[in-house]
């Protein structure tokens, strides 16, 4: 008889297993479609946003470049109205400039609060009733 070991469930913002984000485009740091992390996420992935073409434009102009497929690195590029999980940062980052996506909370991995108040995610929110 094996013994198996179960992983810790990633947590979203409100402490409830993570939600998948996208999987068309797949994205994630570890590409499962959700935002989770780990100790070797060092640009905190954990923000499930969904991109506006002014956001993509940001983004580039501050030297990460979202729609520019890479195929090398498996990345097709992001268009307006995908999700995908953003740098917490970055996010704030967009946020502190009035460029903030939209956030999709239940998959946003609760790692973001060390970065960012929920009070804030919250006001960006496309999943609250």
């Amino acid at each position: 008889m094996s013994v198996q070991t179960e992983a810790v469930p990633q947590r979203n913002v409100f402490g409830e297993p993570i939600e998948t984000c996208s999987d068309r485009p797949l994205t994630g740091f570890y590409r499962t479609g959700c935002c989770e992390t780990g100790p070797d996420d060092l640009g905190v992935h954990t923000v499930c946003v969904l991109v506006t073409a002014e956001f993509l434009a940001f983004s580039k102009m501050r030297g990460n470049d979202l729609s520019t497929p890479m195929p090398e690195f498996d990345f097709p590029g992001l268009e307006p109205g995908d999700r995908w999980c953003l740098c917490a940062a970055r996010w704030k980052e967009a946020m502190d400039a009035g460029m903030a996506p939209r956030v999709v909370l239940r998959a946003t991995h609760e790692a973001t609060l060390e970065i960012v108040p929920l009070e804030d995610l919250k006001r960006y929110a496309i999943d609250l009733a």
